[in-house]
C-alpha cells in the first residue's frame, strides 16, 4: 500500500516590527518542508504565495495588514524595455554557471560586500560563513546557485564573481530566493536587474511560465524595482490576476519618480529570515 500523504502542520510567528511599513507589525505562518514530497509541497505552497527559507515555507499572516503581495513575471510574454535591452547588451559578456547549492567563501565575501552597501541595517549583516552555508545548502527541494562571472582572462582561471542568485525550480517557474551582486563595480551598473532578466530568459528556455519575485509592497521604496518587469501577475483573494497595462504604467511611473537607488533589486533581509517557531 502507498503511505498516505500527511497534511503539513502550520505554525505562526510572534508579532515583530514590520521592516517595510513604519509603525506596523508583521506575522508569518509557516510549515516545514521535508521528506520525499518536499518539492511538490513547495510547488503547491508557492502557488498560494509562500516563499522558502532553508527548510521552511512561509507567508505573511498579519492581523491588520495585507500589504505584502506575491508577484510573478509572465516570462513567456515578457518583452524588455529599452533600458532593459541596454542592460542586457552591457552585461551580455557575463558567464553564468548553474552550480549545485553549495556555498563558497567567494560567494560569502560578495554577499558581505553587497549587504554593507545595500542593507547596512538589515539583520543579514550579522551572518557569518556558517549562517550563509545554512541559507544555501539547507534545501529539501530542487535548488541551485547561479553564479555570474566576468570572462576569464586566461581562458582557464574563472573570471571575477560579480553576482549570484539562490534559485528554486518549481513546476511552473523559477523562484528567486535571494540574489546579490557587486555594488562597487562601476562598469557593471544594473547587475541586479540583469540577474532577473537572465532568470526570465532561463525560464522561457526551460518551458516554464513564471519567474517568482517574492513579495511586493506598494509604496515601500526597496520593493519598487519589481514592477519594472511586465507583464506581471499578483496574488489576490480570488487567485492570481494580471496587472492591467494602465495600473502597471502608474506603478512604473511612481517607481521612477521615487527611486531608492539605481540598482536595488533585493528584498529586505527580514522576509528571507527563518521564522522563530510559535505554535
Amino acid at each position: 500500500m502507498t503511505a498516505p500523504v500527511r497534511f503539513p502542520r502550520f505554525f505562526v510567528t510572534s508579532p515583530a516590527p514590520c521592516p517595510y511599513l513604519p509603525g506596523r507589525s508583521e506575522r508569518k505562518v509557516f510549515t516545514e518542508l521535508k521528506g520525499p514530497h518536499a518539492d511538490s509541497l513547495n510547488d503547491a505552497l508557492g502557488r498560494i504565495g509562500f516563499r522558502r527559507s532553508q527548510t521552511v515555507a512561509y507567508r505573511p499572516s498579519c492581523l491588520d495588514c495585507n500589504a505584502c503581495i506575491s508577484v510573478r513575471v509572465v516570462a513567456e510574454e515578457f518583452q524588455p524595455s529599452s533600458t532593459q535591452k541596454r542592460l542586457l547588451k552591457r552585461n551580455g559578456d557575463l558567464v553564468a554557471t548553474v552550480c549545485r547549492p553549495w556555498s563558497t567563501s567567494e560567494q560569502f565575501d560578495l554577499l558581505q560586500s553587497y549587504l554593507a552597501v545595500r542593507h547596512p541595517e538589515g539583520g543579514m549583516t550579522s551572518m557569518d560563513e556558517v549562517d550563509f552555508a545554512d541559507m544555501v545548502e539547507h534545501t529539501p527541494v530542487t535548488s541551485y546557485v547561479i553564479e555570474y562571472r566576468e570572462p576569464s582572462e586566461d581562458g582557464v582561471t574563472p573570471g571575477r564573481l560579480v553576482g549570484a542568485c539562490l534559485t528554486d525550480r518549481q513546476c511552473d517557474g523559477l523562484s528567486m530566493i535571494y540574489s546579490f551582486y557587486d555594488p562597487h563595480h562601476e562598469g557593471r551598473q544594473g547587475l541586479g536587474t540583469y540577474i532577473i532578466l537572465d532568470h526570465i530568459r532561463r525560464a522561457t528556455e526551460m518551458g516554464l511560465t513564471y519567474v517568482y519575485l517574492g513579495y511586493w509592497v506598494e509604496g515601500a521604496p526597496r520593493m519598487q524595482y519589481k514592477v519594472r518587469f511586465r507583464p506581471m501577475e499578483k496574488l489576490g483573494r480570488a487567485g492570481w490576476e494580471r496587472i492591467s497595462a494602465a495600473e502597471h504604467d502608474r506603478l512604473i511611473a511612481a517607481a521612477v519618480a521615487n527611486p531608492r537607488s539605481r540598482d536595488e533589486v533585493n528584498e529586505g533581509a527580514r522576509k528571507d529570515g527563518v521564522p522563530s517557531i510559535t505554535q
